[in-house]
């Protein structure tokens, strides 16, 4: 098996790749909920149904493309050819998702529910085989790590430059209304991640062979997933998690506007957070090696619930505090992310061994619908709350609607945290047992 070092500008090239998906993800994330609710003009109920049942469209896409990808064979290898392929059609789709058409509003409704579901699609077609990407490009558990550090640093960074730059860009062409500054300010981003797409196809290269999976269908790739007791701890691990970003990335923007009470330090607040965990990002590798996977995914768990309680309980006169709280609370979670996403390629290792497949694709597919199934409740969880409690966009609010806003941005995040937690004590795909399910491998051959 092939356990070389990977070049720092091949890891560079391959963080590429997240800096694009990123650069879309954290737009949905962060500015998808207030842009439907208080710019598109559809409510928060709506909203949050919506970005739910798109989602869980995934659940069928999602393995199929897991399995299109695992059966690829070109001259540019198995999965890097989606970047090359996919890349402009993500894009143009983005943009066309913030667009707002001058139409009734049913039809709107309708638009929405298009175009955030074709959006969802593209980012399946180009992200699960991205994600197989780094688990062909070495076999090394220490290696991989170390890619999926770079990759969420810079995931991180691509994450900063929308946060910080949407609002900016918005405000940049307030003179044509914010409807027509969202659309032009997502054609400079689209823009960016396309570029990233393209210089991650041509900066990687896959050097792990994915065995032919014909004598199997996609079907049956899909329930072998499910035969690896590793990968489903680590994928209700994911759901927990995702949630968590789901809801407080969606409720970050009315925090900043109605609980703290000041709209204009929603970009600083927001880029605060992305830096935070860029660098989390850049030290996990370090620490992963210095303390294990598992102890350090715990510890960055237990941090994560605290914070979230204490951002739970502080005043909004605290403004620095919270501040401080905030960017703590994304230092360590994008500490438990990359190693999510290395533990996920483990668990490949680990299924091969139980199922005599190694369906890498496959494998990152019913990851990444855990991830959008998180994300999907999250977001939805956001809409609800926000009409549960009562919330008007773009007034001030009452004391219910920011008791609304202070669950989903704190409380609820710190249980789904604890419950990670307690699913995490169950995983015992080591380091030292890695090694030894790879050797039973190589000797098995």
């Amino acid at each position: 098996m092939s356990q070389q070092r990977l070049s720092i500008k091949e890891k560079l090239g391959y963080g590429l790749g997240d800096t694009a998906s990123n650069i879309v993800f954290q737009i949905l994330a962060n500015f998808m909920l207030i842009f439907y609710t208080d710019v598109f003009g559809i409510s928060a109920a709506a909203a949050g149904t919506l970005m739910l049942v798109v989602r869980l469209f995934d659940g069928v896409t999602d393995p199929l493309m897991g399995g299109i990808a695992d059966r690829t064979r070109t001259r540019f290898g198995t999965y890097r050819p989606y970047l090359l392929l996919m890349c402009i059609p993500y894009g143009v789709l983005a943009v066309i998702a913030f667009t707002t058409p001058d139409i009734a509003q049913d039809s709107k409704l309708v638009y929405a529910y298009v175009t955030y579901a074709l959006l969802m699609t593209c980012y399946t077609a180009i992200n699960i085989p991205y994600s197989a990407l780094g688990g062909v490009m070495t076999s090394d558990p220490k290696e991989r790590a170390s890619l999926q550090s770079f990759r969420f640093a810079m995931a991180m960074s691509g994450g900063v430059i929308v946060v910080w730059a949407l609002p900016q860009l918005v405000d940049t062409f307030a003179e044509y209304g914010q409807q027509t500054g969202y659309q032009y300010a997502m054609a400079i981003l689209a823009t960016l991640a396309v570029v990233c797409f393209l210089a991650c196809f041509m900066l990687t290269k896959e050097r792990e062979q994915v065995k032919n999976t014909s004598d199997t269908n996609i079907l049956q790739d899909f329930g072998n997933l499910f035969k690896n007791d590793q990968w489903v701890l680590m994928v209700v691990i994911t759901v927990f998690v995702l949630t968590l970003i789901g809801l407080r990335s969606a409720i970050a923007p009315h925090y900043v506007k109605y609980y703290i009470g000041d709209e204009s330090l929603t970009s600083n607040f927001l880029t605060l957070g992305m830096i935070a965990s860029v660098i989390g990002a850049l030290t996990t590798h370090f620490l992963s090696q210095k303390f294990g996977k598992k102890p350090l995914f715990q510890f960055g768990l237990i941090i994560g619930i605290i914070s979230h309680a204490a951002l739970y309980v502080l005043p909004a006169s605290q403004v620095a505090v919270i501040f401080i709280t905030f960017f703590i609370a994304n230092f360590v979670h994008m500490i438990v992310t990359p190693l999510m996403f290395s533990m996920i390629a483990d668990t490949v290792d680990y299924g091969h061994l139980k199922t005599g497949k190694k369906i890498m694709a496959m494998t990152f597919s019913g990851h990444l619908l855990a991830i959008k199934l998180g994300f999907a409740i999250g977001g939805a969880v956001a809409g609800w709350l926000l009409s549960i409690y009562n919330y008007v966009p773009n007034q001030t609010q009452s004391a219910e609607a920011l008791g609304g806003i202070m669950l989903g941005f704190a409380a609820v995040p710190a249980v789904l945290l604890a419950a990670a937690y307690a699913v995490m004590t169950k995983y015992n795909l080591t380091e030292g047992k890695l090694y030894r399910v790879q050797e039973e491998l190589t000797l098995s051959k």
